[in-house]
């Protein structure tokens, strides 16, 4: 399924395309030099070959009846003085293609379309910039899974009678492989615990690797994202409107949509609206949405309206996070 392009983003998405194209074309053109220099037959042999081509073409709109006769012939002389530019190169130590042209993208060579579609290359491309358009979550630089750190978790039992760090062990695990084997067909999650417990670490790990293979990852808390909802419907200021749009396009429409700390923003119909849209226009489109909260299940029926507890229940994978808060434990070894 395809996303709605934002343009902007698309134009940054094909420069960076074509500072590739141009990177690759300087480095086609460092070798040939360099080949020619060490290799002078091989420079003959282009030559020759760059002569053969021109006569080619002027066969080929030619009219002469024995026409066929000069392009099979060009053809036969051209495939043996490839031939012979190949041993060269093999004689010498290099690969046999290494005076082709160079690509990025062997499917489409570059040009970010082909069949008449987007290419995949482009499309990574334009995922990243979207990526880092919204991309705050990630300011931190450190949202890595290998720098969680399962010791800030009790190992001793908590009052469940199991303990807090074992348990995480699994919640990090159920995150990481999650991550990795992401797809458009990965389930919805709701992380569900109180303050300090390492949901946004581990959303934004996940954002990370999610964003790193390719696909378009959103991030915004509640109250933010919503607000870009009421903006868009009810700001009498043009430019105001016009960039929540952009950020509400971008949130129904990625990959991944990060929604966190759900039950902080103002409870209003407005804000009750705005997140029914939020996540049953994702579902519908079938786009996967992580969403994390401190609220417990009770908590979260008195809140919402049903219809938004309805499609919680019925279509999140709720993980439960457990433990104190990270910051007090932090705090409590600093001393």
């Amino acid at each position: 399924m395809l996303m709605a392009y934002d343009g902007k983003l698309l134009a940054r998405a094909r420069e960076k395309l074509d500072n590739r194209k141009t990177n690759n074309a300087a480095e086609h053109q460092r070798r040939v030099a360099l080949i020619h220099a060490r290799i002078p037959e091989i420079a003959q042999i282009d030559r020759e070959m760059q002569g053969q081509m021109r006569d080619l073409m002027g066969a080929a709109i030619s009219r002469g009846g024995d026409t066929g006769r000069k392009v099979a012939a060009l053809e036969k002389e051209n495939l043996a003085l490839q031939a012979r530019r190949a041993e060269l190169l093999a004689e010498h130590g290099y690969p046999i293609d290494y005076l082709d042209e160079l690509y990025t993208c062997p499917r489409c060579r570059d040009a970010g379309y082909r069949d008449g579609a987007v290419c995949d290359c482009l499309k990574e491309l334009y995922n990243r910039e979207l990526t880092a358009e919204l991309g705050v979550l990630l300011r931190g630089g450190g949202e890595t899974f290998d720098r969680f750190d399962l010791s800030l978790y009790d190992a001793a039992p908590d009052e469940t009678g199991e303990s807090p760090r074992e348990y995480m062990r699994q919640v990090f695990d159920t995150c990481r492989d999650y991550a990795s084997g992401f797809s458009a067909a990965s389930p919805n999650l709701l992380f569900q615990g109180g303050t300090g417990l390492g949901k946004t670490f581990l959303s934004a790990c996940i954002a990370r690797t999610v964003a790193e293979k390719g696909f378009s990852v959103c991030y915004d808390t509640a109250s933010a994202a919503l607000e870009y909802f009421e903006t868009r419907k009810f700001s009498r200021d043009a430019e105001a409107v016009d960039a929540a749009s952009t950020r509400v396009r971008r949130m129904l429409d990625c990959d991944l949509m990060i929604l966190d700390d759900l039950g902080t923003e103002m409870a209003t119909p407005m804000s009750q609206s705005a997140l029914y849209t939020l996540i049953n226009t994702r579902l519908a489109g079938g786009r996967v949405t992580i969403i994390s909260t401190n609220l417990a299940d009770g908590e979260l029926g008195r809140r919402y309206n049903p219809q938004i507890v309805s499609r919680l229940d019925g279509e999140y994978y709720k993980l439960p996070f457990a433990g104190r808060d990270i910051r007090l434990v932090k705090k409590e070894r600093e001393h």
